[in-house]
C-alpha cells in the first residue's frame, strides 16, 4: 500500500521525460526545415494559428479556426499556417487547413509555396493533399524557387517521383540553379538522379555549359557517372572552362578510371539501339512502354529496370 503513491509520480516523470524528447525533436526537425525561411523576416507576428499548424496541434488549430481565426492568415513575409503545416509535414492540419479555405497555392515573399515547403520536409502525404485541390506545379516566375529542384537537393526522391507523376517538367530548369538532374547530381541524390533519368529528362541538360556528368566528377561519384553515361551522356561535352568531364576527374580515382574505360570503349550495339528507340519514343511516352507488344525481358532493357 506504501508504494502505490510514489508509482504515479514515477510514471508522470517518464511521461514528462517522453514529451520534453518529443518536443525538442520537433524542435530541432523545425529549425532544420527551415532553412533559408528562418533569415527571412521577424517571426513575432506569427499568429497562434502558425503556431498549431506548425507544431501539428489539430484540436487547437480547429479551435481557432472556430473561433474564427482566418486560414490564410499571413505574417509580415506572406507565411500561412499552411505553409507551416507543410514544413513540420503535418497532414491532418494540412487536410483541416484546406477544409477551411487555405490558398494551396500561396506564396511568401520570396516565392515560397506550401508545395516547396513539402519538398524541403520530404512530406508526401500532405503534397498529395495540395496537388489534388489545385496547387500549381510551378511558380509563375522563373526566379521563384522551384519544388522539383527543392526535392532533388534534399534527397527526398518519393516527392520528386510524385511530382513527375503528376505531369512536372522533369526538364525544367531554374536560370540560377540549372535542371533538376543537375542539382540532383551535386548533391549526390542517387535515386533523384534514377528517378530523373527513368522519366526521360535530358542527361546532357545541366547549368550553362555544366553537364550533370560534369557536375558528378566534381563530387567524384562513380556511381553517379555510371548511371549517367548508362543513359546516353556525352563525355566529350566542354564546361565553361572548357574541359571535358575526364579532365576534371580525380588522377587516379575510380571515376577517372570509369571515363578513360569508357572513352576507348564504345557502347554496346544493345545500348546504342535502347537509346535510340527511347529517343524516338519520346518523353511523354515512355510510361507506354510496358504496353508495346515485346518480350518482357526487352520491355526492361528498354526501361532500365
Amino acid at each position: 500500500m506504501s508504494e502505490a503513491p510514489s508509482a504515479a509520480p514515477e510514471v508522470s516523470r517518464k511521461r514528462g521525460a517522453e514529451s520534453d524528447q518529443q518536443c525538442k525533436h520537433s524542435q530541432e526537425r523545425k529549425r532544420v526545415c527551415w532553412g533559408i525561411l528562418i533569415s527571412q523576416g521577424s517571426w513575432a507576428d506569427r499568429s497562434p494559428l502558425h503556431e498549431a499548424a506548425s507544431q501539428g496541434r489539430l484540436l487547437a488549430l480547429r479551435t481557432l479556426l472556430a473561433q474564427g481565426y482566418h486560414a490564410n492568415i499571413v505574417t509580415i513575409d506572406h507565411v500561412t499556417p499552411l505553409h507551416e503545416a507543410c514544413l513540420s509535414g503535418n497532414v491532418a492540419c494540412v487536410r483541416a487547413l484546406i477544409h477551411a479555405g487555405a490558398n494551396v497555392n500561396a506564396a511568401t515573399i520570396d516565392g515560397v509555396t506550401p508545395l516547396y515547403n513539402c519538398c524541403t520536409s520530404g512530406s508526401v502525404g500532405c503534397m498529395e493533399l495540395l496537388l489534388q485541390n489545385g496547387t500549381q506545379l510551378y511558380t509563375p516566375h522563373t526566379h521563384f524557387p522551384s519544388a522539383l529542384h527543392e526535392a532533388c537537393k534534399r534527397g527526398n526522391s518519393l516527392c520528386v517521383e510524385s511530382l513527375l507523376s503528376h505531369g512536372a517538367d522533369p526538364d525544367y530548369e531554374v536560370p540560377h540553379l540549372g535542371s533538376a538532374l543537375y542539382v540532383s547530381c551535386l548533391h549526390q541524390h542517387m535515386d533523384c538522379t534514377k528517378i530523373l533519368l527513368h522519366k526521360g529528362a535530358n542527361v546532357n541538360v545541366g547549368r550553362g555549359g555544366d553537364t550533370p556528368l560534369h557536375a558528378a566528377v566534381r563530387q567524384d561519384s562513380a556511381d553517379q557517372v555510371s548511371v549517367l553515361l548508362d543513359y546516353g551522356a556525352d563525355v566529350h561535352l566542354r564546361d565553361s572552362n572548357n574541359q571535358r568531364p575526364v579532365e576534371l576527374a580525380h588522377p587516379g580515382g575510380k571515376t577517372q578510371q570509369l571515363l578513360l574505360a569508357f572513352e576507348v570503349t564504345p557502347r554496346g550495339l544493345c545500348q546504342l539501339c535502347r537509346l535510340q528507340i527511347r529517343n524516338l519514343l519520346g518523353r511523354s511516352r515512355l510510361k507506354l512502354l510496358p504496353l508495346l507488344p515485346l518480350p518482357s525481358l526487352l520491355t526492361h532493357y528498354l526501361a532500365h529496370t
